[in-house]
């Protein structure tokens, strides 16, 4: 029997049957009377997850990269200059983008393992009096390499500056899993989509716009059509949508915001929390490291562990899959090949994390890594149990 076993990839998780059957609707007329009656409620309760009662939610059919792209397109113009650290493989991707819509990417550059530098940021900041910077662009949450960076920390750095650009957060692996504050981070942009935390199929990306960042909507040069913020806000303000909507996901979405309201989204975090902290506790009985070089920076949605020298993560996610029919993350970038991860947020409990260690760890010893069979299990039971 295949496809019964969960995955432990950070992203797309798991979907669960109570998601699964709200996807599965019949045709239905977007057009409709009652589509302002689902529209509206929906994007007022994605409010809710983004921590923000000023801003606007807006969805796109898309991933998380559609909503870089939109972010982007809608606030700046060509030859606008943004700054970024570059860190893991996604926020490597952010500036291949910004380069590629021909903008003056200025690039951070970080060890992998280490998050956002906010006093790096600082440094920038107040060296560019001008206020030449347009946009501060960081990854809340590298997927890459397990680490979570301190958006309050980079904003504290903008405002010690006295600079006036806007903040634009990649909370595609956190949002919906780990807390997150638009509003009392001052973030302008926040981008998300629908396959992490919300535990649903690839398909939608999910932005949180601020007021200053729709203002800039009226100045920006890029061009964009399919992902413009004032058709999709003037739309949706009335309950509408300016072209055809993914209706499946869009209902899927709904019961995905009733879930985590009905959970709240504090023991959300919580057990985000307490899953990735027993998965933590198993590495350490293993005798390995994660490639997040302190505590504080540790994910609560990822944890990406590096093979001891000698081996290759990419051979032991191969094992897993051929022999035990589970996936794991192969490491990306500069991790390929070194570590490998293990996803843990979304549709997720202690018992599923408990298989998935369980298995790696199989898998390990198949291949001759020098761990104790059992000892990352019981480290993680003796965790879970307390």
């Amino acid at each position: 029997m295949t496809g019964q076993n969960p995955v432990f990839i950070p992203g797309p998780t798991n979907i669960p049957e109570r998601l699964r059957r709200a996807m599965n609707i019949p045709t239905s007329d977007h057009r409709a009377p009652d589509f302002v009656n689902f529209m509206q409620p929906l994007l007022d309760d994605l409010k809710k997850v983004f921590n923000t009662r000023t801003g606007t939610v807006i969805t796109f059919p898309g991933s998380g990269t559609g909503g870089w792209e939109a972010s982007v397109t809608n606030t700046l113009s060509p030859g606008d200059k943004v700054l970024i650290a570059r860190f893991g493989m996604f926020s490597h991707k952010w500036i291949d983008l910004c380069q590629r819509h021909n903008l003056d990417v200025e690039v951070i550059e970080c060890e992998w393992g280490t998050g956002a530098p906010a006093e790096r940021y600082a440094e920038k900041l107040k060296a560019d009096t001008n206020h030449e910077i347009k946009a501060v662009l960081v990854t809340h949450n590298e997927t890459a390499t397990g680490v979570k960076s301190d958006i309050a920390a980079v904003r504290q750095a903008m405002d010690a500056a006295s600079h006036p650009a806007m903040l634009y957060v990649d909370c595609v692996s956190s949002l919906g899993s780990m807390d997150f504050r638009m509003d009392e981070w001052g973030v302008d942009l926040a981008v998300s989509g629908s396959q992490k935390g919300f535990m649903l199929s690839t398909g939608l990306a999910i932005v949180g716009v601020s007021e200053k960042a729709m203002a800039a909507c009226e100045t920006a040069k890029c061009p964009r059509c399919y992902f413009d913020f004032r058709i999709m806000s003037n739309a949706t303000a009335t309950g509408g949508y300016p072209y055809t909507p993914v209706l499946p996901l869009m209902s899927g979405l709904r019961e995905s915001l009733d879930m985590l309201l009905e959970e709240g989204l504090e023991n959300v975090f919580a057990r985000h929390f307490r899953i990735a902290e027993g998965v933590r506790q198993a590495v350490k009985a293993w005798g390995l490291k994660l490639c997040a070089v302190t505590p504080d920076l540790y994910s609560h949605t990822v944890s990406a562990i590096y093979v001891p020298d000698g081996f290759d993560s990419d051979s032991l996610t191969n094992h897993a899959f051929d022999k035990y029919q589970i996936s794991f993350g192969v490491g990306l970038g500069e991790m390929a090949g070194k570590a490998f991860r293990i996803g843990h947020l979304g549709s997720m409990t202690v018992t599923m994390a408990l298989s998935g260690i369980a298995t790696i760890e199989m898998a390990m010893k198949d291949l001759g890594y020098p761990i104790e069979l059992g000892s990352g299990v019981a480290a993680a039971q003796a965790y879970y149990r307390g």
